[in-house]
């Protein structure tokens, strides 16, 4: 019988690096699409399909690799997926056509679900004690990798062209893929069935795990007020204060407020306060909503609101996440993909009705229905959350 690998800081640390470049790989696109829309003569929501073919691929990575985890010797699966990103990121940089950069980005996508294998992972060698600080901090990397990846892509487009950021991102790709297998411990698969079994249970674990479903569900909404947020507030920003985009963009920096709440969560969580920290996450989110309307007339208001959001959401789902690890340890892959499959519908479904709200009803709209689903979340955790004792808290849910 093997031993369990210790997970030491230096390993923690290097987790968290690949977390947030694999996740990175998502999100370089996005501040050179008016350069591709230039480049190729195409309009500005035909280069933005680059951005939906990549979060469909990323949601096939999801179904399709991440499960994998529990099936494969995680070590190899890592470096694969690593280097197959490298590859995709390459041959972005080297397209010939649009055509191609598509293609390839879907690729990328598939691929590039990376950190959310090292998540689980690290919830698998953590002790019982220490997993919601470890899963904070992997998911502290990940959403470095979210914010830094934009900066990036646009300082690399400004100096050497935008072909150059998929290049240099590839390079940085390879170099993980090797390290990975130098520094991740061998650790053996924790499921040894059929493929057919392997993803059958995802849906035998929904069934047969309440803690799953209703933080699923919780999770599924709350990224679903991310989408409502984030899809529209650039519209309010260029109508009411005629801000350009790059000055837009920076608001996209008060997002590192988000590091802060996933590694308070951790901590509370490993307190075992998970449950009644969710609540007031949730709350946090729903209290962001009035400062956000009057954003219209104070931009003071406004950032205070995008705080307040953030560290709500951010908060919750790493809440989510601590009580969902805990359910079954030869599972935690396949429990990712379940929880990040419902949080990654939740926010397109979010980012659709955002659009449709905002042109039927401007900003105010968007408000409504952003703190309707805010408060439906509050409904939910306190019908579902608040049934069980206390002293039950750090067994999930």
């Amino acid at each position: 019988m093997h031993s369990k690998p210790t997970l030491t800081t230096g390993l923690l640390i290097f987790m968290a690096v690949g977390s947030g470049l694999s996740v990175a790989s998502l999100y370089y696109v996005q501040p050179l699409l008016e350069l591709l829309a230039r480049e190729y003569g195409l309009s500005e929501t035909s280069a933005g399909f680059l951005v939906t073919v990549a979060q469909l691929g990323y949601l096939t990575g999801l179904i399709a690799v991440v499960p994998l985890g529990d099936h494969h010797e995680r070590r190899k699966l890592l470096t694969v997926t690593s280097a197959l990103t490298a590859l995709g990121l390459l041959a972005m940089g080297l397209a010939p056509s649009f055509l191609m950069l598509v293609v390839f980005s879907i690729s990328v996508g598939i691929t590039c679900v990376t950190a959310q294998i090292l998540v689980p992972l690290a919830a698998h060698l953590a002790t019982d004690d220490k997993r919601g600080s470890a899963v904070g901090a992997v998911m502290s990397g990940l959403l470095l990798g979210i914010l830094l990846a934009r900066t990036f892509s646009g300082i690399m487009a400004e100096l050497a062209g935008w072909r150059s950021v998929f290049i240099a991102a590839s390079v940085l790709m390879a170099i993980y893929a090797v390290a990975c297998y130098r520094i991740i411990p061998h650790i053996p698969p924790t499921s040894h069935t059929s493929y057919r079994t392997l993803y059958l249970s995802i849906l035998h674990l929904f069934r047969d795990e309440p803690v799953l479903r209703r933080r699923s569900l919780i999770g599924g909404l709350q990224y679903a007020v991310f989408g409502i947020f984030w899809t529209s507030m650039a519209f309010m920003l260029v109508r009411q204060y005629g801000m350009s985009e790059a000055v837009i963009g920076l608001y996209g920096l008060i997002g590192a407020i988000g590091i802060l709440a996933a590694r308070i969560a951790g901590k509370l969580a490993d307190r075992g306060w998970a449950r009644l920290s969710t609540g007031a996450f949730l709350m946090t989110t729903v209290s962001s909503w009035g400062l956000l309307y009057w954003g219209q007339w104070s931009l003071i208001a406004f950032t205070l609101g995008v705080v307040l959001i953030d560290l709500g959401i951010q908060g919750a789902h790493i809440s989510n996440q601590s009580e969902v690890y805990r359910l079954n340890p030869e599972a935690r892959s396949r429990l990712t993909t379940g929880y990040m499959a419902s949080y990654f519908l939740g926010g397109a479904c979010g980012s659709a009705s955002s659009a449709i709200a905002y042109g039927m009803g401007g900003w105010p709209a968007v408000v409504v229905l952003g703190a309707g689903v805010s408060v439906l979340c509050v409904v939910i955790w306190a019908a579902t959350e608040l049934r069980f004792p206390v002293k039950q808290m750090r067994h999930g849910g």
